[in-house]
């Protein structure tokens, strides 16, 4: 990577990957950490996290979800009670095997995720259908040990997220909240990272280890590839009948809760700053942006007092409404200024000068687009508060505008290796459900089934790998 210390030496077009990594690390959102894979929140990092975990907690508040907290370890042997899921974990669990000098009489599982520490607890609190149902969520860390490239925020060894997990009474029950969940999700995506997905249900062979089913929002990064965003797995009973979670219903007969897990991790940061950045460095959506606003004076040797007071106010006034910057540092000149508030990517700088102060107005400069415009210093609040609305749709609008275009069609395995060598991205095809088929179409084009889409187009009725009666259009590609 570049040494240049100020400014983006990188770009996105040409060098996708390494752009990135200039861009985490010259933002100012992370920085690595003493460990590979483990990365550091920097105080912005940090904040955007803390918007979206705020909103996600609202939403799952109002629909009953409460937070709670379980511990970091493991024993081992709980981690084996669910033969698929400690399979399917087995590679990536990092273990604690001494305390001190001592050897612990049983190996102790850093956290990769909390099925089996939280059912065997749970199972203790239920005894008949009024403890049900029981919403539980964690805000926690996890550690999966992933022995691929680790990359900040988008595959990274230790990660934050939500847990949540659901106990029902009935199937049916359980499975009305699929549709609750991804519905905040795509709310917290769409209205707050400006990240548009597509939603649908994984594969069997792409699932949750331990689930009956994984659905999942998937994004589309600048370089075509997917990437996986929140998901939400039915676990039926496989861990209720394996942790001996029962009750008793309303006929006096013993019952197997019905289960589900859901989460939203810290890759969508990544993938955000991925989408939105540029090559002036990060693009942060006004809600989610630790600085939404920051007010540059511009002086001079004869008006510097009266312009810092005038910009005092100003940003005073709008700091009751906004989160708000002033920076009237005196050893660095406007321009200095401007290039690094771009480069952390602050939505909406507001700019004062002598003239600016003459005409009782201000400038409003766009992060997104650079576009400039006076604006009268009585209306600034107003003004402000439109163009922050303004920004945060935009680019949303421009994201769905990125992914619709790269969303291709494909009805023949050639056609299929064509598309992703050309133009990458998503390829939709059809496809008779067959592992066999899917297999063949995961070493075709070197991507994969990344879900089955709730909305079902027709790109062909006939399956592209062996050309039998097709069931379902798939959405195919290269994944992170």
């Amino acid at each position: 990577m570049s040494e240049t210390k100020e400014g983006m030496a990188a770009k996105k077009a040409a060098n996708f990957d390494e752009w990135y990594t200039e861009l985490i690390l010259k933002s100012e959102v992370a920085d690595y950490g003493p460990v590979s894979g483990c990365m550091v929140f920097r105080p912005s990092g940090y904040a955007i996290w803390e918007n979206i975990q705020k909103a996600t907690d609202a939403e799952l508040k109002k629909v009953g979800v409460l937070n709670t907290y379980f511990p970091l370890f493991i024993p081992e042997r709980l981690l084996k009670k669910e033969a698929e899921h400690v399979k399917g974990f087995s590679p990536e669990v990092a273990w604690v095997t001494h305390a001190g000098d001592s050897i612990l009489e049983e190996r102790l599982a850093v956290r990769p995720t909390s099925e089996t520490v939280m059912y065997e607890v749970v199972s203790r609190w239920i005894r008949s259908w009024r403890d049900l149902p029981l919403r539980l969520n964690q805000w926690n860390n996890v550690v999966r040990w992933e022995f691929r490239h680790p990359t900040p925020f988008l595959r990274s060894r230790e990660f934050l997220w939500n847990e949540g997990h659901t106990l029902y009474a009935s199937e049916e029950e359980a499975e009305a909240e699929r549709d609750v969940i991804l519905a905040i999700y795509k709310e917290i995506t769409e209205g707050l990272l400006a990240l548009p997905g597509q939603a649908g249900r994984k594969t069997d062979s792409e699932k949750f280890a331990g689930a009956v089913a994984t659905y999942s929002i998937e994004h589309l990064l600048p370089d075509g590839k997917a990437i996986q965003g929140p998901d939400f797995h039915s676990d039926g009973q496989r861990f209720s009948k394996a942790f001996e979670i029962t009750f008793i219903d309303q006929e006096g007969k013993k019952q197997f809760v019905w289960q589900n897990t859901w989460a939203i991790t810290t890759r969508e940061i990544g993938v955000m700053l991925a989408v939105h950045g540029d090559d002036k460095g990060a693009v942060i959506p006004p809600k989610l942006a630790w600085i939404q606003v920051v007010m540059v004076p511009i002086v001079n040797d004869e008006n510097k007092e009266e312009v810092l007071k005038e910009a005092r106010r100003l940003a005073g006034l709008l700091s009751i409404g906004f989160r708000v910057k002033l920076d009237d540092r005196d050893n660095l000149t406007p321009g200095r200024k401007f290039n690094e508030w771009e480069l952390k990517g602050v939505p909406l700088r507001v700019e004062l000068g002598p003239k600016d102060l003459k005409a009782g107005q201000a400038v409003l400069v766009r992060r997104d687009t650079g576009s400039k415009r006076a604006v009268k210093s009585s209306q600034l609040e107003a003004e402000v508060g439109s163009e922050l609305e303004t920004i945060q749709r935009a680019l949303l609008e421009k994201a769905k505008a990125l992914l619709e275009a790269n969303i291709h069609a494909a009805g023949s395995l050639d056609e299929l290796k064509r598309v992703i060598a050309d133009k990458g991205g998503i390829v939709r095809l059809p496809w008779c459900g067959k592992a066999s088929c899917e297999q063949r179409m995961k070493e075709t084009a070197g991507g994969k089934i990344v879900n089955i889409p709730f909305e079902q187009g027709s790109v062909g009725k006939k399956c592209a790998s062996c050309g039998e009666l097709a069931k379902m259009t798939v959405n195919y590609a290269k994944s992170y």
